[in-house]
């Protein structure tokens, strides 16, 4: 014992010496022994604590603690180690703290427990955070275990709660801003949704409430009272907001509750006065607390609301009585305030809504105010913001607010009534309605309901609900209403008398009163006017005309009643002038005077005042009185839209012309004008199949009109006819014409739009290739022209189109004869001084005398063409001459003259006898002319510089290419400027610039034919033949038939094509083909094509139009040699000789065959026999002749063509191969041995050759000569594998193989070889039929027959060139009834078909 207590004293010595080591060691000898002793485990702890091994000391505070709780020594100590550590153990200095003050409370000792709490709370602040703080203040509460003791020396509970609330809001409003930001990114989330439940979910577990409350219990100053009254009121709105559904009326009491007792005490906070006011659901604004509101506005002076409550309070709409003078005065020296004016009233109360503008009862008041001032789109607006803000209060409080919304509806309903009426009164009508099932007696939807009935002509409904109101309200007004009613109805004798009942009630000098006296003196007369209808009884001054009067005296703004005045004036008293200026009251009064307007408008009409027929329709549209409600009976007007729409489709806006017209006809549907505006705003805007469609539905009308109200009916028939015209449908839209001539037959427009369209579809035919339609609608269109020039000789049109008509005959010189000479002479010379068409005459040679020409005309077709060119020029001058006073259509006029000439010098460049070259550049050099002086004229037109670029690229290629360059720097999107730009190029050599202007163009317009043209002669020109001949298709193909450039190119590279490609399919011949036939209808002395085209005709197997077509190419060209006798013309008729020869031998018409061949022989013989052309001349010549003859029995000549022949072309195989046939023919033993000669020295010379190989083959056969067949049969075994033999001579080798295996068959037997024979034929063909149709005929089995239909449709044109005998008996080798059947479409001329049908 005495041990424990030296070291004991030892340990407290070395603390007090600040010996810490020796200290711990002392204490814990003391605890080796003693383990329980508190003093050595407090000695221990303080040493640790000194040496800062916190831990260890806190660990020996403890037990010391445990082992006495009661004994402050240790828990000073523990408290004295938290203390330093700066917060670090800030919960367990919490406990210790509280544990170690309350000890010095149960010792009494104050100071020490209030230093205690001070420093652990001053610890708290500095290094807590705000839990910790918050925690630690706590403590100071009432509620915890010191108050009691320490209070006096510690803050006010007031104070400290205020601390904590201040600490809670700041936790709060943190953790809201942080959950918003995570979880707003989250897919799919709404911003709106997330705020509200961030903030659900913070204020209802908040705090803030209880400790406002006890701050406002605890509290000794009424300021901060006040103050957490307004934030608790405040928190609990904001959690009112955000609660659901099923906690909100719980919340909602407690939040009225308190904002109840703020305005009881008159505290001025917004919050509270607003939710005591927006929630008062009362049914009229009767309902309202006066006072209150006035208290509210001297509250809130600068409140939106206030404002407008104070205009409202002081105005005549409010139903509350005006403050007395006594009053009044005391709250003017209050306010400083003086009493305001009618506008400033109403500025101020406009403020006031813009400022309060989620107010509910803000958007009530002012709305009932515009109602009062009868601007009732500025109620409907203000009432719909209104039941919008009822909604969002209703959902977000929980109250019904049933009173408030209907009376909401109440105000839009009968705004609605009369905004735009009767536009809206299906809407208002179902607004009522609503407000009548909760408050049936409702009197305010009751007459709404019975103003919109009678605004629909459902008069007697309309005063059942007239007489329901009246019995709750017996205003004059309703009784008028309902009298009114009864005169609509036809009443008229009982409605004089309600209303003449009426008027001694109504009484007053407001506005109101003024306007009912004043309707009502109004309908009073108009009873007495529909009561007495004789004009005598109308004309009286005495009777309705006096009422009338009585009614403007009552009240000068009513409009109807300048209305009926007007119409008085009008149609009985005959003052238009009164009339007009009543309809005009009437009108600026009100726009819904539809009378009137529609009188007004009329008259604007008559003077051609179109802009104020517009501003009076488009008034009247406005005003909503134009188009019925849904469901009602009443008519819609529909004038004002076919007004606008005559006014619109005058100023060219279209768009919206339609937009009228088609409002008009929803209205009247039968209204014939409104279908004609509508076609024609159709037709002007490009929509023309609409158009079509409206002028039909006019039609119509017409057809079915027998009250005379469709007057110029063959309008709707012109229209249609543009339209047609427009569309490209010429035939219809002559059609057209013709018919509204026979109504009109003076009509100038409608004759001209015929001529015009004649002359337009004879263009369309030109490019469809129908030339001789083309050349027919021209006639017609001059004989047309003759009847118009009649009367109308000097319209430029007209000789624009006749210029037109015969530049058509020059696009189609094959049916130049039917150019009407004589009417086209008695045309230029009708009523016009002849020196008129001297104009530029020295030039081109074109003159009056020139007319001699016409009534003279050559019968050769290319001078019937001649006269259609010169009468063209002729037209086109005098067109100059009609257009001296327009100085836009004097440059067309030359534009087009400057194109005529130019189109004759193209028609003299065809021209066979034309020699000299200045008459070959007279018109070119007129054309330039003609150009230069449209250019003066207007030097804007990109087009006038593209006509002289192409006039000038033969003459000045300089001045061509300016040209060019302007145009395009006029408008650089034309194609055809680039191309002709580009052909100026190729023309001058310049590869380079040729090609960029040609690709160029082609990105403008990918559909104009001529760039590819171009881009193909390009082609030829570098060299580029596949790529050339690829780009003339090209452009063949999407051009159309008024080129011939296009057509010569395409079929020239088609044909050098076929000749390179002998394997090429006969179905490419016949494009061009058809090409060359157009090409003959357009240039009928173009030799060398119709040449050209007889090839192509022979090719395709058309023999009849290929000896036709050669017969006249050979009179024409033998024609033009006598006449020249030019070298080069005598071996173009020989060649044609030659060919019409091949041709007929092709028609078995041997005869004449020999004697045209022999014909091109004699021709040919004076030539050198090295001339690549005569030779292939004489060889085709001989080798027809040679066939002629033998086909007609005479073998020696033949024999004779065949060896000169042989002669000529020194052994040529084929030639010898059909020498061989003709001696073998002839039959004797001699020519048969000279056949057999020549075929073995063919093949001892030509090797390859398959047919002198295969006709010694045959002959050996004949002859039963088994060394040559053997010999042979090697041969052909060996040519058999050639890739170069065509499919024809395969078939042939496999045949004579097959006949040589059966005729001579080999030790297997003669079925073996054959089938051999046939296994390696399709071995070496598997693509080709022959070899599968052997096997088919060899073998009973069905699948060689299968393969041989297979691939011999696989081998059909135009893929490949199988022929339709081979393809017949591939199908009639299946031994199938439907496969025969095919053979005999293929192939109905062979027996393999036909036998199999057997």
């Amino acid at each position: 014992m005495s041990a424990t207590k030296a070291a004991l004293k030892a340990a407290k010595a070395a603390l007090d010496a600040d010996k810490y080591e020796d200290a711990i060691d002392q204490a814990r000898t003391v605890l080796r022994t003693e383990s329980k002793n508190y003093h050595a485990n407090v000695f221990l702890a303080r040493a640790l604590e000194k040496l800062d091994r916190n831990e260890e000391s806190e660990e020996a505070y403890k037990i010391a603690i445990g082992i006495k709780d009661k004994d402050a020594l240790a828990w000073q100590g523990l408290v004295g180690l938290y203390e330093k550590q700066s917060g670090k153990k800030l919960d367990n200095y919490h406990d210790a703290a509280i544990r170690l003050a309350e000890l010095h409370m149960n010792e009494d000792d104050k100071l020490r427990c209030q230093t205690v709490v001070n420093k652990y709370t001053g610890n708290a602040k500095k290094y807590g955070s705000r839990a910790q703080y918050k925690h630690s203040l706590e403590t100071l509460l009432p509620t915890g275990t010191l108050y009691d003791y320490l209070e006096g020396g510690i803050p006010q509970p007031a104070f400290t709660y205020s601390r904590i609330a201040d600490i809670i809001e700041a936790e709060e409003k943190e953790k809201i801003n942080t959950e918003i930001g995570q979880r707003r990114t989250r897919l799919g989330a709404k911003i709106d949704q997330v705020i509200s439940e961030v903030k659900r979910e913070v204020l209802e577990n908040s705090q803030l409430e209880s400790l406002y409350e006890n701050i406002i219990d605890w509290t000794h100053d009424d300021e901060i009272r006040r103050q957490y009254e307004e934030k608790l009121l405040q928190h609990a709105y904001d959690t009112l907001v955000v609660v659901p559904t099923a906690k909100k009326a719980a919340k909602r009491k407690q939040v009225q509750k308190m904002a109840q007792g703020l305005v009881i005490l008159k505290h001025q906070f917004l919050l509270a006065w607003t939710i005591d006011l927006e929630w008062k659901d009362v049914a009229d604004i009767e309902g309202m607390d006066a006072g209150l509101l006035r208290e509210f506005t001297a509250l809130f002076p600068d409140c939106g609301l206030s404002k407008l409550l104070k205009g409202f309070l002081d105005s005549d709409v409010s139903p509350f009585p005006k403050l007395t003078d006594s009053a009044l005065e005391q709250n003017e020296e209050s306010e400083d305030n003086s009493p305001l004016s009618g506008e400033d009233r109403l500025i101020l109360m406009t403020e006031g809504i813009e400022e309060s503008s989620s107010s509910i009862l803000a958007h009530r008041i002012m709305g009932l105010m515009y109602l009062h001032l009868e601007e009732n789109e500025s109620a409907a607006a203000i009432a719909r913001q209104g039941l919008q803000h009822v909604s969002n209060e209703s959902g977000m409080s929980g109250l019904a607010l049933r009173n408030l919304s209907d009376a909401m509806k109440i105000i839009l309903a009968t705004a609605l009534v009369q905004f735009q009426a009767p536009r809206h009164h299906p809407e208002a009508m179902e607004l009522f309605e609503n407000v009548l099932q909760r408050k049936s007696t409702e009197s305010s939807a009751l007459i709404g309901i019975g103003l919109i009935l009678e605004e629909q002509e459902q008069y007697v409904k309309a005063i059942d609900f007239f007489d329901r109101a009246l019995k709750r309200n017996s205003e004059p007004r309703i009784k008028a209403e309902a009298a009114w009613c009864k005169a609509l109805n036809g009443d008229s004798e009982t409605s004089l008398h309600e209303l003449e009942a009426c008027l001694p009630n109504i009484e007053g000098s407001d506005t109101r009163a003024k306007f009912l006296r004043s309707q009502t003196l109004y309908r009073v007369g108009m009873c007495i006017w529909n009561l007495e209808t004789s004009p005598k009884a109308r004309k009286n001054r005495e009777g309705a005309y006096a009422r009338f009067l009585a009614s403007l005296q009552a009240d000068l703004n009513y409009a109807p009643a300048y209305t009926i005045l007007g119409i008085y004036y009008a149609d009985y008293a005959r003052d238009k002038k009164r009339a007009r200026k009543c309809f005009q009251k009437a009108f600026e009064l009100s726009s819904s005077e539809v009378e009137a307007a529609e009188r007004l408008a009329q008259s604007f009409a008559k003077s051609s005042e179109w802009d104020l027929v517009e501003v009076v329709a488009q008034r009247v549209v406005e005003s909503g009185k134009v188009t019925a409600a849904p469901g009602s009976k009443k008519q819609g007007v529909s004038w004002p839209f076919a007004a606008l729409g005559v006014v619109q489709l005058n100023n060219q806006d279209y768009r919206k012309s339609i937009v009228s017209f088609q409002s008009a006809l929803r209205i009247s549907p039968e209204n014939y004008h409104c279908w004609v505006g509508l076609g024609e705003s159709y037709h002007n805007s490009g929509r023309y199949l609409a158009a079509i469609k409206a002028f039909e539905h006019a039609q119509k009308f017409e057809d079915t009109s027998k009250d005379g109200s469709v007057k110029d009916n063959w309008f709707s028939k012109y229209m249609l006819a543009n339209v047609k015209r427009e569309l490209g449908q010429y035939d219809d839209a002559i059609a057209g014409y013709q018919e509204v001539l026979k109504i009109r037959p003076a009509e100038f427009g409608v004759s001209i739009a015929l001529l015009q369209s004649l002359v337009e579809g004879a263009w369309h035919n030109i490019e469809l290739g129908f030339f001789g339609r083309a050349a027919d609608a021209a006639r017609e269109a001059i004989n047309v022209a003759k009847s118009v020039a009649e009367e109308h000789h000097e319209a430029f049109n007209l000789w624009k189109a006749i210029g037109d008509a015969c530049s058509i005959f020059t696009y189609a010189s094959a049916y130049a004869s039917r150019l009407p000479t004589q009417v086209l002479l008695s045309l230029l010379e009708t009523g016009i001084d002849l020196q008129v068409y001297n104009i530029l005459a020295e030039m081109d040679g074109i003159s009056d005398e020139t007319l001699q020409t016409l009534s003279q005309p050559d019968q050769q077709t290319h001078s019937h063409l001649q006269l259609g060119v010169n009468a063209a020029i002729l037209a086109q001058k005098r067109a100059i001459h009609a257009s001296a006073n327009d100085i836009h259509a004097r440059a067309v006029a030359w534009y087009n003259l400057g194109w005529t000439e130019h189109r004759a010098h193209v028609c003299s460049q065809d021209e066979p006898r034309m020699k000299s070259k200045k008459k070959l550049l007279k018109h070119l050099r007129t054309a330039v002319q003609a150009f230069k002086r449209a250019i003066e004229l207007e030097a804007g037109n990109a087009e006038f510089w593209n006509s002289l670029g192409i006039v000038t690229s033969d003459l000045n290629p300089k001045v061509s290419q300016h040209s060019f360059v302007r145009s395009l720097y006029l408008n650089d999107k034309n194609a055809r400027v680039w191309t002709n730009l580009g052909t100026l190029y190729l023309i001058q050599n310049d590869i380079q610039l040729a090609n960029n202007a040609y690709t160029r163009a082609q990105s403008c317009d990918p559909d104009y034919a001529q760039a590819w043209l171009g881009q193909g002669l390009l082609a030829t020109q570098v060299g580029e033949v596949n790529e050339a001949r690829n780009l003339f298709t090209h452009a063949f193909e999407i051009a159309d038939s008024s080129s011939p450039m296009i057509k010569r190119q395409f079929a020239i590279s088609t044909f050098d094509h076929l000749l390179s490609s002998p394997l090429s399919s006969m179905t490419s011949a016949i494009q061009p083909l058809f090409a060359l036939h157009q090409l003959r209808s357009q240039i009928s002395t173009d030799f060398a094509f119709q040449h050209l085209s007889s090839l192509f005709a022979e090719r395709v197997g058309d023999f009849g139009d290929a000896a036709a077509t050669l017969d006249l190419v050979a009179s024409n060209l033998e024609a033009e040699y006598e006449t020249s006798e030019s070298p080069v013309l005598l071996v173009q008729f020989a060649l044609a000789k030659a060919d019409l020869g091949r041709a007929q031998l092709a028609q078995r018409d041997f005869e004449a065959a020999a004697e045209n061949a022999e014909t091109a022989l004699n021709l040919s013989e004076e030539e050198d026999v090295k001339h690549e052309a005569r030779q292939k001349v004489r060889l085709s010549a001989h080798m027809t002749a040679g066939l002629a003859y033998y086909y007609q029995g005479t073998m020696d000549q033949a024999i004779s063509m065949f060896r000169s022949a042989l002669e000529e072309t020194q052994g040529n195989p084929d030639i010898v191969c059909l020498l061989a046939q003709v001696l073998w023919a002839k039959g004797g033993d001699q020519e048969r041995s000279v056949a057999r000669e020549q075929l073995f020295d063919c093949v001892e010379n030509h090797p390859g050759h398959s047919g002198a190989i295969i006709l010694l083959g045959v002959i050996a056969v004949l002859d039963e000569d088994r060394d040559t067949i053997d010999a042979v049969t090697v041969d052909l075994e060996r040519l058999r594998t050639r890739d170069s033999l065509t499919a024809h001579e395969q078939s042939k080798v496999a045949k004579l193989l097959t006949t040589i295996s059966t005729l001579f068959p080999s030790d297997a037997g003669q079925d073996a070889s054959e089938i051999l024979q046939a296994t390696a034929t399709t071995m070496l063909a598997p693509s080709q039929p022959h070899g599968w149709s052997q096997l088919a005929g060899l073998s009973e089995e069905s699948y060689p027959a299968e393969m041989a239909v297979l691939t011999a449709t696989k081998a059909c044109p135009p893929g490949n060139h199988l022929d339709a005998n081979d393809l017949s008996k591939a199908y009639s080798g299946t031994r199938r009834l439907d496969d025969a059947q095919r053979a005999i479409m293929f192939a109905p001329w062979t027996a393999h078909g036909w036998q199999g049908l057997v």
